[in-house]
């Protein structure tokens, strides 16, 4: 079923992730429902629409990364590509900054 899909290490812990922050959020919000409130990002916000601005902004950083290695090995003579672990911790912190202080 999902023969098409390449599933590396990073891949699998990326969206194992996700599942357990989805799974942890809804019994957070089911013992202790949500209150808004305003962070850095420019609307109230609750629990969930912080996880789910996070989790936007870390799959675009993912996105990027994966678009810009081929660049990052020119710009600075790697003789390999960047490993995607870079952009799993970089979209982590973007994520817990989110959730945290947005």
């Amino acid at each position: 079923m999902f023969s098409w899909m390449v599933w590396t290490t990073p891949v699998a812990i990326f969206f194992t992730c996700i599942g357990l922050m989805l799974v942890g959020m809804t019994v957070w919000e089911i013992k202790s429902p949500t209150v808004e409130r305003k962070g850095f990002l420019p609307m109230a916000t609750t629990r969930g629409d912080r996880l789910f601005i996070g989790l936007l902004g870390a799959a675009y950083i993912n996105l990027a990364f994966i678009g810009m290695a081929g660049w990052f090995t020119q710009w600075f003579s790697l003789e390999q590509e960047p490993s995607i672990w870079w952009a799993f911790v970089v979209s982590m912190g973007w994520l817990l900054l989110a959730l945290r202080k947005g």
